[in-house]
C-alpha cells in the first residue's frame, strides 16, 4: 500500500517529508494541522486495520508546483494549510486547501487516484459570506463539512464560512 502512495506522488509531482506513517482514521481527519510523519529509520508503515490510513506528509515547494503543473497558471492557487494525501481501505486520495488568487477566495479540491489517473471528486470554494460546491464523493466514505452540515454529492451554494473540512460521512 505504502509502495502505491509513494508511486502516485512520484507521478504527480509531489516529494514528501518522511516515512509513510499510518493513523487511526477518525483521528487523522480531525487533525487540521501538519502530521508528524515517522522517522525514515523506522521505515513506511502500513494500516493494521480498515480504520485506519496510511499518509504521506508533502513538502510544501512541491505541493506549489503540483498546483502551478495541474491548474495552468502558475502562482493563481498558493496552500493555506497541510495538505493530506493518504491511503484508507487500498484507495488513495490527496486533499489540498489553497487561496485562490484570482477570485480571491479559498478553495478545497480532493482528487483520488485510479489506474486511469486522477480524478477530482471535489471541489468547495469559500469565502465569509458563501460557499460554492461541486461533490461527487458518493461511493466513497467522505463528506465535505461545511458549518454544520455534511455535504457527500451535488453542486450549489450554502453560507458562507471560514473553514471547510474533509471528513468521514458516518
Amino acid at each position: 500500500m505504502s509502495n502505491l502512495l509513494r508511486n502516485i506522488l512520484a507521478g504527480a509531482g509531489i516529494a514528501t517529508v518522511g516515512a509513510i506513517g499510518t493513523k487511526v482514521a477518525v483521528d487523522y481527519f480531525k487533525n487540521k494541522g501538519e502530521e508528524a510523519p515517522p522517522s525514515e529509520a523506522q521505515g513506511d508503515q502500513t494500516p493494521a486495520s480498515a480504520e485506519e490510513v496510511s499518509y504521506a506528509k508533502v513538502e510544501d515547494a512541491s505541493l506549489q508546483k503540483f498546483l502551478d503543473v495541474s491548474f495552468g497558471d502558475p502562482g493563481r492557487y498558493v496552500p493555506v494549510r497541510p495538505a493530506k494525501v493518504f491511503d484508507y481501505q487500498s484507495k488513495q486520495y490527496m486533499v489540498v486547501w489553497a487561496k485562490d488568487t484570482e477570485k480571491n477566495k479559498n478553495q478545497m479540491m480532493a482528487f483520488t487516484y485510479t489506474p486511469e489517473g486522477r480524478k477530482m471528486i471535489a471541489s468547495v470554494g469559500y469565502t465569509q459570506q458563501t460557499t460554492d460546491y461541486n461533490l461527487n464523493l458518493a461511493g466513497t466514505p467522505f463528506a465535505v463539512e461545511v458549518g454544520s452540515q455534511k455535504l457527500a454529492s451535488g453542486q450549489g451554494e450554502t453560507e458562507g464560512t471560514d473553514d471547510v473540512d474533509f471528513v468521514l460521512s458516518a
